[in-house]
């Protein structure tokens, strides 16, 4: 199959314009990988170039496209408890924080939902236990309007919930039959527990929080190292005193100035 040429200054206008409207940092080696993502785009929207394809993502009326764009150059690859000992964590201090306040929880970058919805299973499961209260709420936000429409669908193909446990794969999940086979669709119970909504990190927010939780794991590979600093000391705002805040394993602790005391790899609170 033909492709279409990508030259550098190209490269370098797709990453300006990446940058300003979204904080995506993109270095020279990752220009094959935005030709591979993009160009397929292009071809199907039948433009002949990369340079006519710039031009629609500098047009303000082409919002929707610009929204594809980000799509294909953001990787959305999660599955639901990911990263167990931060969950294991979470079941330990939820109802250590919970006393008869509500609980509030946000994915920051909440991609498909995986990672929202397996901390409302966990959730659930404190409650109908009683060791929280039926008043806690999950908020999930991503950039991705794509990944928002899936993650309220909440339909999952079977290899997504590979670490969920049967029991709680029997207590929460539907199991595809038919067309259907080979995917998972969660009950209401845990569906109506989680709200979406899209949001960019990059961008000054209000009105959001304040949480008791934040996930803000594996979004930060994206983003330069002022750009980490400043998204991270955003996020931090909206986290309660005393709140837990995760950060994906292997990005380690991100230089930012709200202080954290460090608990387990990938795991911090916020001091009182």
């Amino acid at each position: 199959m033909a492709t279409i040429s990508f030259s550098d200054a190209e490269f370098r206008q797709i990453g300006d314009i990446m940058y300003e409207a979204a904080g995506l940092s993109y270095n020279d080696s990752k220009k094959s990988l935005i030709q591979s993502r993009l160009a397929p785009r292009i071809m199907r929207l039948g433009i002949g170039s990369f340079a006519e394809y710039i031009a629609m993502l500098e047009d303000v009326n082409e919002a929707v496209e610009f929204q594809m764009a980000v799509d294909l150059l953001t990787t959305n690859e999660t599955y639901f408890f990911r990263e167990p000992k931060h969950y294991d964590l979470l079941q330990q201090e939820l109802p250590l924080m919970a006393n008869k306040n509500a609980l509030h929880v946000w994915s920051a970058a909440s991609s498909f939902g995986d990672e929202a919805y397996s901390t409302a299973m966990l959730m659930t499961d404190l409650q109908v236990s009683g060791r929280i209260g039926p008043n806690w709420s999950i908020l999930g936000t991503d950039i991705s309007h794509r990944a928002l429409l899936s993650a309220k669908e909440a339909v999952f193909p079977n290899d997504r919930l590979r670490a969920v446990s049967p029991e709680r794969l029997k207590r929460y999940c539907l199991r595809g039959e038919g067309e259907s086979e080979g995917q998972i669709m969660l009950q209401d119970k845990i569906r109506e527990r989680v709200k979406f909504g899209q949001l960019n990190l990059c961008k000054p927010f209000d009105g959001l929080g304040p949480f008791d939780v934040i996930f803000l794991r594996n979004v930060l590979i994206y983003f330069d190292a002022p750009t980490k600093s400043e998204v991270v000391d955003r996020v931090l705002t909206a986290l309660k005193p005393g709140g837990l805040f995760f950060l994906g394993t292997a990005e380690g602790r991100v230089p930012c100035t709200t202080p954290l005391q460090t608990l387990i790899p990938g795991a911090f609170r916020k001091p009182m």
